[in-house]
């Protein structure tokens, strides 16, 4: 996989390289399209509650990437990012209860969620593959 970074001969150059941000920015999209045309009663509340949310992970993931230096910072970002895809899924599960997204819709959001989180959470596990400090044999 991408973020193993020691047994790969393709690093990471940036955060954008990596494949949980690309799923983050498209779940973002995913979330914008479905909500773009919600009643307008919703815009302030559930709309904006969701778009909050999910549109917070990707940006936690990007926040994780540059606090690469310190190991403790890096995972506290990907645990936020890991909150932020929870809440998502809160916030899905009472659209599709507000009649506002169908079941199968639900689902297909919701897997996305949770590969995020899966994969969020082997990152956590192996984050001094990303925050190792550079040698000094150059």
């Amino acid at each position: 996989m991408s973020f193993n970074m020691k047994n790969s001969n393709k690093y990471v150059k940036s955060f954008k390289d990596l494949e949980i941000y690309k799923i983050s920015r498209q779940l973002a999209k995913d979330i914008f399209v479905l909500t773009k045309n919600f009643a307008l009663e919703e815009k302030y509340s559930l709309v904006d509650q969701i778009r909050r949310s999910c549109r917070s992970i990707g940006a936690q993931i990007a926040e994780a990437w540059g606090k690469r230096k310190y190991i403790n910072h890096f995972i506290s970002k990907l645990t936020n990012a890991d909150a932020e895809q929870l809440e998502t899924q809160h916030w899905l599960e009472i659209l599709n209860e507000c009649d506002y997204l169908s079941n199968e819709k639900m689902n297909e959001l919701m897997k996305k969620c949770e590969s995020i989180g899966k994969i969020l959470n082997t990152i956590i596990l192996k984050a001094d593959l990303f925050c190792q400090k550079p040698s000094n044999n150059n």
